[in-house]
């Protein structure tokens, strides 16, 4: 179906700034201007528009869709990323099964769509020596049944190392050859390589330092290039990870990365919190990226990622949610609104602009996922769009409309969501999916893992 949205109070569109309308056509933006007229050789769908502001989908660069089962478990509340991991995620994971991990999946995407969001890169890390296809299955699937565009990085170790998670719960790895050939099946059956995709795989390691031995990390890189995919993984989170490099492998995180092949603009790393000047130059020079997901980083005392001196070197920025067992929301425009005002808290008022922001959560993530086509609205792009609802009070005294859902925060009203010019949100409604059943099935799912667990 084409759309005409009309009478909009802004539009965040760097190249029409004075926009008030936009449309849709074939899931793509053809026209954006003011005073735009319905075209009847080519029948569309008008929407008013009033009340709300247009901006570009969000894109999660960083997320753990399973953990959206896992929120505010108390064991976890007030540890540390090392002895969390043992307490919250690795306790739980073994006992997730496919039907827990859709429901988990639906939920994460959920809270997503809801906070604005288009497109999802999750790290999805429930694979061990026998881990059934069907856990991985049901993420595909509630991604493709909410028609969000998903990127999942698809989590791995070959030893149990120093991650205490894993020595903890003996939870036994995989080979490299199971990496490899699994990697390939998800390749085959799901992975697209169009300027529009809907679905990519990425090769994700889940920890550099702590659970992959140089071979299989090696052997990872050589394969993703050779099929033209991206690299993710974890990073230099908390300082224990230089602390293990150096003990382990006699070198800095950073160049443990490098020489094992991992650094380069396919690749981006999650957190990189405590990344020193040294780290910073090796990152922008070799133009690997960062998910900044300074919410998750804030609930562990990981620390604040130094994103505006990386953004000052040219490292390029994206951010994420992380996963909910660690950042209950799941919102991405808190993770805006929290970029925004950490790093000045930090740094002095100058150190983030509103508009830089809103790029970092966009455009920017959208490049280092390498959905070619998104990002920002643009004649031409994907039509991935989202309108918020800021004909409310709270919205009412601000100075600047356009920006207001990111100065602002949470709660907010999407009222309308569209992904490659399908309406997935309609008057904050959800496509496919029932709140009320949403919620029983996810406290069923709850109460199930507690009781396994």
């Amino acid at each position: 179906m084409d759309y005409l949205i009309k009478n909009a109070v802004a539009i965040a569109s760097p190249e029409y700034p004075d926009a008030r309308d936009l449309r849709i056509r074939n899931g793509y933006i053809v026209e954006l201007g003011d005073a735009l007229v319905p075209t009847p050789e080519n029948p569309e769908t008008v929407i008013d528009a009033s009340g709300c502001v247009v901006w570009p989908g969000l894109v999660n660069t960083h997320h753990h869709l399973a953990q959206s089962i896992m929120k505010g478990v108390p064991e976890g509340l007030n540890q540390n990323l090392g002895s969390w991991l043992s307490s919250v995620p690795y306790r739980f994971w073994p006992k997730v099964t496919p039907d827990l991990m859709y429901h988990a999946a639906r939920l994460g995407l959920y809270e997503l769509i809801r906070s604005g969001t288009t497109a999802c890169a999750d790290h999805h890390y429930l694979y061990h020596s026998t881990t059934s296809p069907e856990l991985e299955d049901a993420v595909w699937q509630a991604a493709e049944e909410l028609g969000i565009r998903m990127v999942l990085c698809r989590g791995s170790a070959t030893e149990t190392g120093s991650h205490e998670g894993m020595i903890e719960h003996a939870i036994k790895p995989e080979t490299i050859e199971q990496i490899i050939d699994r990697l390939d099946a998800t390749r085959k059956k799901h992975h697209q390589t169009g300027r529009d995709a809907m679905k990519k795989l990425v090769v994700a390691p889940t920890s550099l330092i702590h659970s992959s031995s140089p071979e299989s990390l090696k052997a990872q890189a050589t394969w993703a290039r050779s099929n033209g995919l991206k690299m993710n993984s974890h990073l230099l989170e908390v300082t224990f990870d230089e602390t293990q490099a150096r003990q382990k492998y006699g070198q800095s995180a950073i160049d443990y990365a490098e020489s094992c092949g991992w650094l380069g603009k396919d690749v981006w790393y999650a957190h990189l919190v405590h990344s020193d000047d040294y780290a910073i130059e090796r990152l922008a020079a070799t133009q690997t990226g960062i998910a900044h997901c300074p919410t998750s980083n804030c609930r562990l005392g990981s620390g604040i990622a130094p994103v505006t001196r990386m953004a000052e070197a040219g490292v390029p920025i994206s951010l994420g949610v992380d996963g909910s067992a660690s950042a209950e929301s799941g919102s991405m425009l808190q993770e805006l609104n929290l970029t925004w005002l950490i790093h000045r808290a930090k740094n002095g008022p100058g150190a983030t602009t509103l508009e830089q922001v809103l790029e970092w959560g966009s455009q920017s993530g959208a490049d280092i996922l390498g959905l070619e086509n998104n990002g920002s609205l643009t004649v031409g792009k994907c039509a991935d769009l989202v309108l918020y609802d800021i004909d409310k009070p709270r919205f009412a005294g601000v100075h600047m409309p356009l920006m207001s859902p990111l100065m602002c925060g949470e709660p907010v009203h999407v009222r309308d969501s569209f992904i490659q010019g399908r309406r997935i949100a309609s008057d904050g409604c959800v496509a496919g999916l029932d709140e009320q059943e949403l919620t029983r099935n996810v406290q069923n799912s709850v109460a199930t893992l507690l009781e396994n667990a």
